[in-house]
């Protein structure tokens, strides 16, 4: 019987924690709300555009990673707008963030973009040749 409540307790004290980690119980709400899910890591960095990265191995592998999107983004957050870099580490690549796996950085590379797409910012192609086909216009009399 004592070990089913040391097991109850355990849970509540890591369910406080959990609450306590996303900014108590508005922070959480927020969060649920954003990600579906309340997690507890250490953070293990931020990236220019502010988003966190974080990692707790209690997690089984590929749930033990993740990131929160900065609130610039709101609830309009994608995979695009995690940087190469911390995609590498996000994506069990390698196991050194950004910080720690000198990377190289040469004055070619460009530096990250999000993708536009469907976004009034996207590249929309125009054509510069006359269709092959003309449309039907019906006469309006």
């Amino acid at each position: 019987h004592s070990s089913k409540m040391a097991k109850v307790v355990e849970k509540l004290g890591r369910f406080g924690l959990i609450i306590k980690e996303n900014g108590g119980i508005l922070g959480s709400v927020k969060t649920l709300f954003r990600t579906d899910e309340l997690k507890t890591g250490t953070l293990i960095g931020e990236d220019k555009f502010g988003n966190k990265y974080y990692h707790n191995p209690m997690y089984f592998m590929g749930r033990s990673r993740w990131v929160v999107y900065s609130d610039i983004y709101g609830h309009d957050y994608d995979g695009s707008q995690v940087p190469a870099e911390w995609h590498r580490w996000l994506s069990y690549v390698a196991d050194e963030p950004p910080a720690k796996a000198k990377l190289p950085q040469s004055k070619w590379m460009a530096d990250h973009t999000p993708n536009t797409t469907a976004t009034s910012d996207e590249y929309v192609p125009y054509s510069t040749t006359r269709p092959k086909v003309e449309a039907w216009k019906p006469n309006r009399n």
